[in-house]
């Protein structure tokens, strides 16, 4: 029986685990309307455009996760060493110690990053710019902190790679504390 869902937001959750899951194209609506407990007028309902409407609203709804919980506090924190341990500490969360994929970089890897390329660019240019920021406020000059940014943006997405790559979750776990380290380094 499907299950009552007041608002298209109670839903996004599950639609980002079945992209996470299946990606874009895998996301099949039957597998999407099983996850969700939604029939299919259900989904179409929240989101009359469809497939590429559900995945733009879970982008969105990441982006305003990281914005909140990462970004702001990188660019506004009083102490910004603090943001970026904060920061390290949300990502592993986030990311499940490894277990769960960046639907973000899954999306800017796979064929459907044109669709959202807009999203997918904002997303790395706020993190990396946000980061840049904190160390800005550390003391690095800011092309060093520009530059130290965009490594351990990269890096963390490497690590999941790798991780998943390996089925060794522990290995984003190490290779996180080592970034974070790293950001930690005085200028």
């Amino acid at each position: 029986m499907p299950k009552m869902v007041a608002e298209r937001a109670d839903v996004l959750p599950a639609l980002g685990e079945v992209f996470r899951e299946h990606g874009f194209d895998g996301a099949s609506l039957a597998l999407i309307s099983q996850r969700t407990g939604l029939g299919k007028g259900s989904l179409y309902h929240f989101f009359p455009g469809g497939k590429e409407e559900m995945a733009a609203a879970v982008l969105a709804e990441i982006d305003g996760w990281f914005e909140q919980a990462i970004f702001r506090p990188l660019r506004e924190d009083d102490d910004p060493q603090r943001a970026i341990g904060d920061m390290v500490a949300a990502i592993d969360s986030y990311f499940r110690g490894g277990g769960r994929v960046c639907l973000v970089g899954a999306f800017a890897l796979g064929d459907v990053r044109d669709r959202f390329a807009t999203a997918i660019r904002d997303y790395f240019a706020a993190w990396t710019a946000a980061l840049a920021q904190a160390l800005v406020r550390s003391g690095l000059p800011e092309a060093a902190a520009h530059d130290r940014a965009e490594e351990a943006v990269a890096a963390i997405q490497g690590a999941l790679v790798l991780a998943r790559a390996l089925d060794d979750p522990a290995a984003f776990r190490r290779l996180l504390a080592r970034i974070g380290e790293r950001l930690a380094e005085p200028a």
